[in-house]
């Protein structure tokens, strides 16, 4: 958010520790004071008293000269996850699609520009590194455009205006154009397939799940590497279940039509 269309209000000390929490990540689970000065772009004193805060309340933890991120900071976004009760009559759904398809099951949410999974199943070993509270961009996978494809206009829009279509792999869609006709391929087959494009070898397709209003609130997923799928598989062993568990789901949400097709 630019400093223009910040509100009077706004806090933004608030801001940077939160940008503390999010630095770290799978990549990055312990750093240094300096290490975190440079991936959050702050000078090295403010940087110090946002984590000897965070410290003292116990989200981070210093161990010699490195800070991590301790156990606490699951309970911010247990928070909101307890709050979503729909995705706790949802998770028997994904079990048994998870079941059917012998694949890992994940939803997902539209958070700004990125997909946040708010639910997965544990069927295989984890190939696809998406856990609960995990980020992916919109554009890059096959979630994303299931969602992107039946948003209204003026949010679909706002997304474009917003959003930084980059590469994630050499074969990542980053042309607007074409991601728009493909999300209007998406809105007229009903579901959403990528390949190669959020990680190499990885094959994904996504359905949309409605709620109330008919507005599209969340996707279903199925990814899986290797030989696992391919166009044929996805057609003809994934779809179906997938679909039928996405409007099952979208009842659950308070949909009274939850279909992506008439």
């Amino acid at each position: 958010m630019s400093t223009e269309q910040r509100p009077a209000e706004y806090v933004q000390s608030l801001e940077r520790g939160l940008k503390i929490i999010r630095t770290f990540t799978p990549r990055h689970p312990r750093m240094t004071l300096t290490e975190i000065a440079e991936r959050t772009r702050m000078p090295r004193s403010a940087a110090r008293r946002f984590l000897l805060t965070l410290q003292s309340l116990g989200y981070v933890r210093l161990e010699g000269r490195y800070f991590s991120l301790s156990p606490s900071v699951l309970e911010l976004g247990y928070s909101y996850l307890s709050s979503v009760h729909p995705w706790d009559s949802a998770n028997p759904l994904l079990e048994q699609l998870s079941e059917t398809v012998d694949e890992n099951v994940l939803a997902g949410v539209l958070d700004g520009t990125d997909i946040v999974c708010v639910a997965r199943t544990s069927r295989r070993l984890v190939t696809v590194a998406v856990f609960v509270g995990g980020r992916v961009p919109a554009h890059a996978s096959s979630m994303g455009r299931a969602i992107l494809a039946f948003l209204p206009p003026d949010r679909l829009d706002a997304y474009f205006a917003t959003a930084e279509l980059t590469a994630v792999t050499d074969a990542t869609t980053t042309d607007e154009t074409a991601l728009r006709e493909e999300l209007g391929r998406v809105r007229a087959h009903g579901w959403a397939t990528t390949e190669h494009e959020l990680e190499k070898g990885l094959m994904s397709v996504s359905a949309p799940v409605f709620g109330d209003g008919e507005h599209v609130a969340a996707a279903i997923n199925v990814s899986a590497h290797g030989n696992r799928l391919d166009t044929d598989d996805v057609e003809h062993r994934i779809v179906p279940p997938l679909l039928d568990c996405a409007r099952n789901v979208s009842l659950l949400f308070g949909a009274r039509r939850p279909f992506a097709q008439d």
